[in-house]
């Protein structure tokens, strides 16, 4: 019992010890779990040694995945942002009479996402919310939010996203079935969060027009955009290929050809591989761009990942050394006392870890570690359930320490006291909705 406690307590101050280097001490997340790993390793009496060897292996089997995905699709999400193909999809969203404009917003967050990083995909397309708020009268906040919402839903629960795509990798699941269900969380709680709480409490909600300093952001016209069929091709492709590949271990045989051709292409690594080359015809070399420029872009956009790669790294060693310490087997036996569903429990604890280190990937991560050791213990419980849980956890609290916060402030000219009760609302009741098409599935998958 004593050392049950102890190893309680080791667990939870390497979590606070997280949180206060990164929100007190302003600590980079990369030493602040780097700093955690070794807090761990001490306190658990490892070997300085054998430290040193779960570190590495947990950096290495984290990235030696994850790294290859993550730079593709960095190069993805750069093709999309140059060509304009993102704002294709909302010129031709806006043609669909029958849709009201935050509903657009939601189905161009929830399309472009799904290759946008967050932070990117916001820069990216809140021009399209300034030119439909001008146009319709509407306030920014009631575009915006479900924009933003509709983001941060297919970042935490979508892969590729590095985050979920992290999950997806450490709890062993089928990339094509997280990515199938996801979506279909992600546009239930992201229409409830961003668009139907918001209709709910229109008469409150005060008009916020476009801020001065972003009045002059241009949206490209119709003619200087790639097509929309090329966008989607663009979009879709690895999705379609991922699903293809899913679909084939269901249900063809194994020992065919085609089966091993779908299950090459439908990988992480080969789908996003091919798309890459796809944008670069459809949406570079066929657009008179030279190779010379698209060399130029993939640098550029190389640069922006250091940060998501250095934090998944850490990610990994801390996972690393949980397990290599045996605080992980430990943890497992402690939670299966705890009287709460674990699907309950994967949702809470990335909540709680979002609220207080305010990054979305740092916090499914902390889940995943803490959470991964009991799925032996609940063999009735899939492991895609889990990450789905985790990833819907991670979606709400999107409070004063994240970043996206303060960038969706900025842009809206929100005062603080708008954005808890409209953003951070918006993004809980999606975390929340999520959290209950999650159970939902748990009673077919």
């Amino acid at each position: 019992m004593d050392s049950q406690i102890w190893e309680l307590g080791v667990l939870i101050s390497s979590i606070l010890l997280i949180v206060i280097s990164i929100i007190k001490f302003k600590l980079h997340p990369f030493l602040a779990l780097l700093l955690s790993s070794f807090y761990v390793g001490v306190l658990m009496k490892m070997k300085p040694l054998n430290m040193i060897a779960s570190i590495e292996d947990g950096i290495g089997g984290t990235l030696g995945f994850l790294a290859a995905v993550i730079g593709l699709g960095t190069i993805l999400s750069k093709m999309i942002e140059i060509s304009g193909a993102a704002e294709r999809i909302g010129i031709t969203l806006q043609k669909c009479r029958w849709l009201s404009p935050d509903v657009i917003m939601v189905l161009i967050g929830m399309i472009c996402g799904i290759t946008l990083f967050v932070e990117v995909g916001v820069v990216l397309l809140i021009p399209l919310a300034f030119s439909i708020a001008k146009k319709t009268k509407t306030s920014l906040l009631m575009l915006a939010i479900p924009l933003c919402t509709a983001l941060m839903t297919v970042h935490c629960i979508v892969p590729p996203h590095p985050a979920a795509l992290y999950v997806t990798n450490a709890l062993g699941v089928d990339i094509g079935s997280v990515i199938l269900y996801g979506l279909i969380i992600g546009i239930i709680a992201s229409l409830a969060g961003g668009s139907i709480f918001l209709r709910m409490i229109k008469n409150r909600i005060p008009f916020k027009a476009v801020p001065e300093q972003f009045s002059d952001l241009k949206i490209r016209t119709a003619e200087e955009l790639p097509s929309l069929a090329a966008t989607l091709l663009i979009i879709l492709l690895p999705i379609f290929l991922m699903l293809i590949k899913t679909i084939t271990e269901l249900n063809m045989d194994k020992n065919t050809s085609i089966y091993t051709v779908l299950e090459f292409t439908g990988n992480p690594i080969t789908a996003m591989f091919i798309a890459t080359f796809v944008a670069y015809y459809m949406l570079g070399l066929r657009r008179e761009m030279k190779m010379a420029d698209l060399l130029n872009k993939t640098e550029d956009c190389f640069s922006t990942i250091g940060n998501i790669l250095l934090i998944i790294a850490a990610g990994g060693a801390f996972n690393g050394i949980l397990k290599a310490s045996g605080l992980s087997d430990s943890l497992a036996s402690i939670l299966s006392l705890l009287d709460m569903h674990p699907i309950l429990l994967a949702w809470l604890v990335a909540i709680i870890l979002h609220a207080a280190v305010g990054s979305a990937t740092v916090a499914m991560m902390g889940a995943t570690a803490i959470v991964s050791p009991m799925l032996i213990l609940y063999p009735d419980i899939s492991p895609e359930i889990i990450t789905l849980a985790i990833g819907s956890g991670a979606i709400g609290c999107t409070i004063v320490t994240d970043s996206l916060f303060w960038l969706v402030k900025q842009y809206c000219g929100a005062t603080m006291t708008e954005m808890l009760k409209y953003y951070t609302s918006a993004t809980f009741i999606a975390s929340v909705v999520a959290l209950m098409v999650t159970f939902l599935l748990s009673n077919f998958i």
